[in-house]
C-alpha cells in the first residue's frame, strides 16, 4: 500500500476551516457581538487562509485535480517562494492566525479546524513534503482514430443499379431468403 500524502488532507481542511473562519467572522460583525472586533480579524483571516490555500499541490504519484480557476492563486503562491511552499512555515502560520479566533463564539469552530489543519502541516513537513504547483503536462498525441475532423462527405460504395434491381426482384419472387441446402421434414 502507499504511503499518505498527508499535505493534501491539510491542504482540504485549511481550506474549510479558513472558509468557516471566515463565515463565524460575518456573523460576529453583522450582529455586533461583543468582541466583535475578533470577528472582522475572522473575516480578515479566512479570507486569508482561503486564497492561500485554494491552489492545490501536485502529488508525488498519480494524477492531480486542479480546481477551477487555481492558476491565478496559484501563481501569486508561487511568488512567495519557500514562505508558501514549506509546510513548516504553514503549520506555524496556521497555528499563529487559529489562536485570536478562539476569543469570540462564532470564530472558535474556525479556530478548532485550523488548529487540526496545522497539525496535519506539521505532519507531512515531517515527512518531507511541500507544495508544487501543477504544471500543464504535454497534450497526448491523437491515436488514429481520434484524428478524423471532419465526417464523411460521399455515401459509402453501393452495387451498381442493376444488380440491386436483380436482388429485389429476388427477393420479392422467392418470398425472401432461398435455402442452398434442402430441408425436408421427417415426422
Amino acid at each position: 500500500m502507499g504511503q499518505i500524502e498527508w499535505a493534501m488532507w491539510a491542504n482540504e481542511q485549511a481550506l474549510a476551516s479558513g472558509l468557516i473562519l471566515l463565515a463565524g467572522g460575518i456573523v460576529a460583525v453583522a450582529g455586533q457581538f461583543k468582541g466583535w472586533q475578533f470577528g472582522a480579524y475572522g473575516v480578515a483571516a479566512g479570507v486569508f487562509i482561503t486564497l492561500l490555500e485554494y491552489p492545490r499541490s501536485k502529488r508525488k504519484k498519480g494524477s492531480t485535480m486542479e480546481r477551477c480557476g487555481q492558476k491565478y492563486l496559484a501563481a501569486v503562491v508561487k511568488l512567495f517562494g519557500p514562505l508558501t511552499r514549506n509546510y513548516y512555515v504553514r503549520a506555524i502560520l496556521h497555528a499563529g492566525l487559529a489562536v485570536p479566533g478562539g476569543f469570540i463564539l462564532s470564530t472558535i469552530l474556525g479556530t478548532v479546524c485550523l488548529g487540526i489543519a496545522s497539525i496535519i502541516y506539521f505532519l507531512a513537513a515531517i515527512r518531507g513534503e511541500e507544495w508544487r504547483p501543477i504544471e500543464k503536462q504535454a497534450e497526448p498525441k491523437p491515436r488514429a482514430g481520434e484524428t478524423i475532423k471532419r465526417p464523411p462527405e460521399n455515401p459509402p460504395p453501393r452495387p451498381p443499379a442493376e444488380v440491386r434491381r436483380k436482388q429485389a426482384d429476388e427477393v420479392s419472387v422467392g418470398g425472401g431468403h432461398v435455402n442452398p441446402i434442402p430441408v425436408t421434414d421427417n415426422v
